[in-house]
């Protein structure tokens, strides 16, 4: 049986000069704290800094120093964060909570880049009508999976020995039509099935995949137009190379990433951010048929409090032991619904819990992270499956009728 473990998420510019931060996680009874090292842009609210109110983080970027030996001969090179101080916030924010005896898990954001999207396009995900998703890079192009690895090892690169106690990646596969930034303005536009098809890849290297698993690319970006368009659902055949070629590329993407995770920090335990279905995009992409063997644990989002994030769980759970439960207590989140969400997603099958966001959760939700911490290690475990609790034995490629729930980008933080 796998013992209860809960985290919860921060950013370095959460701790660092914040004398009150290591109280505040301690407070929460987590287990550790789920630090971001490379993130994608955000503009984040600091409620309990002593000294702001707001970061204003306008790219991505890698908390760590951007070292030119790593990066020589990339076209993808990351900035750093010039609105955090020092060369190495990462490392110093690492070495605060260490030194305050809080375990780290490193938090990195793979795929998911606008500002190098925009430099260069023609590594971006593009859809069936040729327009260019920039905050999404995608894992067909040999340059992103490059770029991904060598963010991984540098994300990790010359931290305190034993500071870090797992690493969580997100984003390692494809993202899709849905940007949750952006005053985002396309809530509802379109049906599931149409936005799926539009979460489909077109790029030149999708491309070059269709044609040799022996599929005409312009069939499938004909068929792709005419799902976007109508709502049906293309062909089969089509959807069994669309699906067969983007996980492909996803399970080369994550293999790069977790190999460079494992030469940095051996030892230490991968979580995938990922899907119980197979066509989700986002930072949490679809799971892969070998996925669930290369890492330690599956995070799933589950910020919809209903009984479709138990179900998410419950899914993940046949693929593999050890499932993390995303949680936000961010509002418009109802907090009374909270502590039985996260007892049903525990009897569901999760065995761990993230929390999203203690450097976000304004004053009067803080006590909210101990409560459910404490109902989560509380709740009684699920009931074993059918079979032992071992990973699960391989599962086929999905390519079998697909979910018509609308998947892409879901629970983007």
């Amino acid at each position: 049986m796998v013992n209860p473990h809960v985290s919860v998420h921060a950013y370095p510019w959460d701790v660092l000069g914040d004398p009150g931060f290591a109280d505040r996680a301690r407070a929460t009874g987590a287990d550790a704290v789920t630090l971001a090292l490379s993130y994608h842009s955000t503009r984040a609210a600091t409620p309990h800094h002593p000294r702001r109110r707001f970061v204003d983080a306008h790219h991505g970027a890698l908390h760590r120093p951007v070292r030119s030996p790593a990066w020589a001969g990339h076209r993808l090179v990351p900035r750093g964060a010039d609105w955090l101080p020092g060369e190495d916030p990462g490392r110093a924010a690492v070495t605060a909570l260490a030194g305050a005896g809080l375990p780290v898990t490193a938090w990195i954001v793979l795929a998911h880049n606008s500002r190098l999207g925009r430099l260069h396009p023609d590594l971006a995900v593009v859809n069936c009508f040729g327009e260019p998703y920039p905050y999404a890079l995608c894992p067909s192009r040999a340059e992103v999976r490059d770029h991904c690895a060598t963010l991984a090892a540098e994300a990790l690169h010359d931290l305190p020995a034993g500071a870090v106690r797992g690493v969580s990646l997100e984003s390692a596969g494809q993202l899709g039509a849905v940007h949750a930034g952006c005053h985002e303005k396309t809530d509802g536009a379109y049906g599931p099935t149409a936005l799926r098809a539009l979460s489909v890849c077109c790029c030149e290297g999708c491309r070059a995949g269709w044609r040799s698993a022996g599929t005409d690319p312009d069939l499938v970006v004909g068929q792709l137009r005419r799902s976007a368009g109508t709502g049906a659902a293309p062909p089969a055949e089509v959807d069994e190379v669309v699906l067969a070629v983007r996980h492909a590329a996803t399970d080369a993407l994550r293999g790069r990433a977790v190999a460079a995770v494992r030469d940095a920090v051996p030892g230490v335990p991968v979580t995938l951010h990922a899907h119980p279905d197979p066509w989700a995009t986002g930072p949490s992409p679809g799971l892969t048929a070998a996925a669930a063997g290369e890492v330690d644990a599956v995070l799933v989002p589950c910020w919809p409090t209903g009984p479709e994030s138990a179900e998410l769980v419950r899914r993940t759970a046949l693929r593999h032991p050890v499932v993390d439960a995303y949680v936000t207590l961010l509002a418009p989140t109802d907090p009374g619904l909270l502590p039985g969400h996260v007892r049903r997603l525990r009897a569901a099958g999760a065995s761990r819990l993230s929390l999203y966001h203690l450097g976000l959760l304004p004053a009067d939700r803080l006590p909210l992270a101990a409560v459910l911490a404490a109902e989560f290690r509380a709740a009684g475990p699920a009931a074993p499956a059918a079979g032992p609790s071992a990973p699960a034995a391989p599962v086929a490629a999905p390519v079998a009728a697909p979910s018509t729930a609308p998947v892409a980008e879901i629970g983007a933080p």
